[in-house]
């Protein structure tokens, strides 16, 4: 069996130690904040991020093209070895269809080449927790293929819910439509969201208060969890320079769900940031549905 190796995006917005430690190779989805353009070499601290955000700063960012591909896989092929490459949701960005086209213009041009990339139609932390569970299967001694196969079997039953503080961010970067982003402007009323099966945001419902859309984050999660209620023993937790509540949701997610052993806690990274926003909290599990 040929050796594999995994490739993701950074918008799976793990920690970069976490990536150093499992041998992922990951690209980077550029992040332009007044003027200036922030990428894998150059990034920007996370709470500069948010601050510079909060104080009026609009930040845009772009997708990862074929050359950008290219460029990451090409010292993977010429060291012998196969790539399985678990991407952002087409959904939200068009980084998957340009891995896609820079895979298939690479093993046309060499057909000893293999190159396997998956729309997980995933995101944030949604995309780190299958990104885990594929690393598993392969440190378990699954083959290329039998990886691929359980994440185009399983990434539907990645979950994703999460609550913002303003929808107009998202709406600024054609996440939600423009009435979506005014109706939950209104007075302390929060929005629920979550990731569908075509890897879009789609707005639920409405928290009336802070608190409440926290709670409705667990609410939501006991009504997807399904089949996975105790078989959920790691969930991850991403939030936009809110620490605290962060935390309070992973402490109700374990007093509700004994079998949670891990809970990882990640600030969102500046790609997906630049379009949620400040004050985002956003939890992630397995479960039977979206």
């Amino acid at each position: 069996m040929k050796e594999y190796m995994i490739t993701t995006e950074n918008t799976c917005d793990m920690p970069y130690e976490y990536y150093k430690e499992h041998d992922v190779e990951f690209m980077y989805l550029p992040c332009t904040l007044d003027g200036r353009v922030y990428n894998k070499e150059h990034d920007i601290d996370q709470k500069e991020f948010y601050v510079r955000m909060r104080s009026g700063s609009m930040p845009t960012t772009s997708q990862v093209n074929t050359e950008d591909a290219k460029k990451t896989w090409q010292p993977i092929l010429d060291a012998g070895k196969e790539i399985l490459h678990v991407s952002f949701s087409s959904g939200l960005s068009g980084t998957y269809n340009s891995c896609r086209l820079a895979a298939e213009e690479l093993m046309e041009k060499n057909p000893e080449y293999k190159i396997i990339v998956i729309d997980t139609l995933c995101a944030s932390m949604g995309q780190g927790l299958i990104l885990q569970k594929v690393l598993e299967k392969k440190e378990q001694g699954s083959s290329l293929d039998e990886t691929a196969e359980w994440l185009k079997e399983h990434k539907l039953n990645l979950c994703h819910v999460f609550t913002v503080d303003d929808l107009m961010h998202l709406h600024r970067g054609g996440r939600v439509s423009r009435v979506s982003a005014v109706l939950g402007t209104m007075i302390n009323i929060k929005p629920m969201l979550h990731v569908d099966d075509e890897g879009h945001l789609i707005l639920l419902s409405k928290a009336r208060g802070r608190r409440k859309a926290l709670n409705n984050l667990v609410d939501m999660m006991e009504e997807r969890v399904g089949s996975y209620k105790n078989k959920n023993d790691t969930i991850y937790i991403s939030h936009g320079d809110c620490e605290e509540d962060a935390s309070y949701v992973s402490e109700l997610v374990k007093s509700r769900y004994p079998s949670v052993k891990s809970v990882m806690l990640n600030t969102i990274g500046s790609t997906i940031g630049a379009h949620a926003g400040p004050g985002t909290v956003a939890l992630f599990f397995m479960g039977d549905r979206r």
